[in-house]
């Protein structure tokens, strides 16, 4: 049996498996001197297992809402890494958040999904989920000074509030004042392939 074929049955996202070398090119080096990754929104685990298989150095802490966790849960089962436990179960709008606070956050894909008032409640519970001196990456489309940066972002956009008006692209001057509130500095804005970014906030010390 193929690596591939160990996963065949689970649900498989083409977008992760496009992104996720793109996005380890960056956190390879963000993440260096860190120790403890919490994933919010890990979805189908794709990118939990790939960076934990690169970045040995790390325990990458897979999460996500109940709903998701069996598939989930399956795929770091079977990928059996030491740096990746299992996952936990994490609505950031519900659930306490894990006893073991990470030194970095790492989410992918979820500000638009996440209606406005859930984005605005992830944030303010940062601090309560991280260490000191934390770093937190973001990666997704974003918007700058209420405009799209590509036709396909428009369109996707429209796609998205066609399944729920909450859903949608983000602002990323109003996430920024968010990240800010909570003592999350920008420190990198990365350009991604198809119109993504990767945005990097470090907590004030």
């Amino acid at each position: 049996m193929s690596k591939d074929d160990k996963y065949a049955d689970l649900p498989f996202s083409q977008a992760c498996e496009n992104n996720k070398a793109p996005i380890l090119s960056h956190l390879q080096q963000l993440f260096a001197k860190h120790q403890r990754v919490l994933e919010i929104g890990s979805g189908t685990g794709q990118h939990a297992l790939y960076f934990a298989e690169h970045l040995p150095h790390l325990v990458w802490q897979a999460s996500d809402q109940s709903q998701y966790l069996p598939t989930l849960t399956e795929r770091i089962r079977r990928a059996n890494l030491a740096n990746l436990p299992l996952p936990l179960a994490l609505d950031i709008c519900a659930d306490a958040a894990p006893v073991t606070r990470a030194d970095a956050l790492f989410t992918a894909n979820t500000l638009h999904i996440m209606p406005w008032p859930v984005v605005q409640h992830f944030f303010s519970r940062l601090n309560e989920l991280t260490q000191p001196e934390a770093i937190l990456c973001i990666y997704g489309p974003f918007n700058y000074q209420g405009h799209f940066t590509s036709t396909s972002n428009q369109a996707f956009d429209l796609s998205l509030k066609s399944r729920d008006p909450a859903m949608g692209i983000r602002d990323h001057e109003q996430v920024l004042v968010l990240a800010q509130q909570q003592g999350f500095h920008l420190t990198h804005d990365h350009a991604m392939p198809a119109n993504n970014r990767l945005l990097c906030f470090r907590k004030a010390k």
